[in-house]
């Protein structure tokens, strides 16, 4: 079973992490070293396509790895290895044996497939600390990489027991210093845990956008926000994901049969009342099609929101029309803070074709008139309620 101990102590306690070679400067590679490079971290790259480690080092992202030179000399305090799963453990095997680092981690996101085969091929398992950083982007390559990428996500830790604690202490410390909240779980939990939350999420996403291919000119049209949405991550790289899947196949495949049984009674439920809307079908068949979007609407609830704290069903939304102009959304929020309310969480819907759009501002129930009237006194064209 996993657990949830981060073996977060005080500041005097964390490990110093001057110094971190990143092997890989794809998306994650190259987000992680920019993040590190931000809080000051000298940071060295690696990459077999020159290509990408030369946009890497442009982007500030750290300097070349000098291939030549004997980084036993001068080893990193921590070796982030981005690379696809396969590859991750002879990456590992020869960073270790040139002596490239004291700690050594990854940025996969299947862990113990990976685990398994860098056992399997000698790998020190003491100074080795699985990890995987739950932020990603469906662009690929550094030119889509961010500094903030990690910010206020998860980052897994996924140690053997045979993990040295202070190497653990120092990729949680990576993980630190790129803004994200370091949680410690074996690896059969971390699989079976993004199966569900990523995975599995991928591959529904891909079956609805792929329903587009056969979509007429007309129907695209009209595809809103909604669609976007729901088909935003079906842009990755299908080759990569292709990978990833495989490597965790069983815990994706039981959740995908779990969702297709749902979606098999739903269709079958509304292929019963096909032509029968306006006889009223009975609550018994529709029963399938309501339970399916009740149980969605609670899971959607559980979703991890601000602070990494569940979604909180109390807030209250108020709708606040903006102009589409530079500093809009910043004088919104500047009027809600002399208010002296805080606004939790903000979504904008933009309205195609005019000059403006609809801030939707989440704040607690007992600030609603507070900041309803301040915001009216200023100006704002407020619709609480709505």
């Amino acid at each position: 079973m996993g657990n949830t101990s981060d073996g977060r102590g005080t500041e005097d306690q964390r490990p110093a992490v001057r110094r971190v070679a990143v092997v890989g400067t794809g998306l994650i590679g190259t987000s992680v070293a920019l993040a590190l490079r931000s809080r000051g971290v000298d940071v060295v790259l690696s990459d077999p396509d020159s290509a990408s480690l030369r946009l890497a080092c442009d982007l500030g992202a750290g300097h070349p790895l000098e291939e030549s030179a004997d980084p036993s000399s001068a080893p990193a305090d921590v070796a982030v290895i981005a690379a696809p799963p396969a590859a991750i453990p002879s990456v590992l095997r020869r960073a270790q044996d040139r002596g490239l680092a004291h700690v050594y981690t990854d940025v996969a996101s299947v862990k113990a497939s990976v685990l398994a085969e860098a056992e399997r091929m000698g790998c020190d398992m003491a100074t080795f600390v699985p990890g995987h950083p739950m932020g990603g982007r469906e662009k690929q390559g550094p030119g889509a990489a961010r500094a903030d990428l990690f910010l206020g996500r998860s980052w897994a830790l996924c140690p053997t027991g045979k993990a040295d604690p202070q190497a653990v202490a120092a990729v949680a410390e990576i993980a630190r210093l790129c803004g994200a909240d370091p949680t410690v779980l074996d690896a059969e939990a971390h699989d079976r845990a993004v199966a569900l939350v990523s995975h599995a999420p991928h591959v529904a996403s891909s079956a609805v956008a792929a329903r587009l291919v056969s979509g007429d000119g007309a129907a695209l049209t009209l595809a809103g926000q909604g669609v976007r949405d729901v088909t935003r991550v079906a842009g990755g790289d299908p080759a990569m994901w292709s990978e990833i899947l495989t490597h965790n196949a069983a815990p994706v495949a039981e959740v995908l049969e779990a969702m297709a049984a749902d979606l098999a009674a739903t269709a079958d439920a509304l292929r019963a009342t096909a032509g029968r809307a306006h006889d009223g079908p009975s609550s018994q068949t529709l029963a399938p099609v309501r339970d399916l979007l009740e149980r969605g609407r609670s899971g959607h609830g559980r979703i991890p929101g601000k602070h990494g704290t569940v979604h909180r069903p109390e807030y209250t939304v108020i709708p606040v029309v903006i102009p589409d102009e530079p500093g809009s959304l910043g004088r919104l929020f500047a009027a809600a803070a002399e208010a002296g309310v805080n606004i939790e969480d903000v979504r904008i819907e933009h309205t195609p074709g005019l000059p403006l759009g609809v801030a939707q501002l989440y704040v607690l129930p007992d600030a609603v008139d507070t900041l309803a009237r301040a915001l009216a006194a200023d100006g704002w064209s407020v619709h609480p309620g709505v």
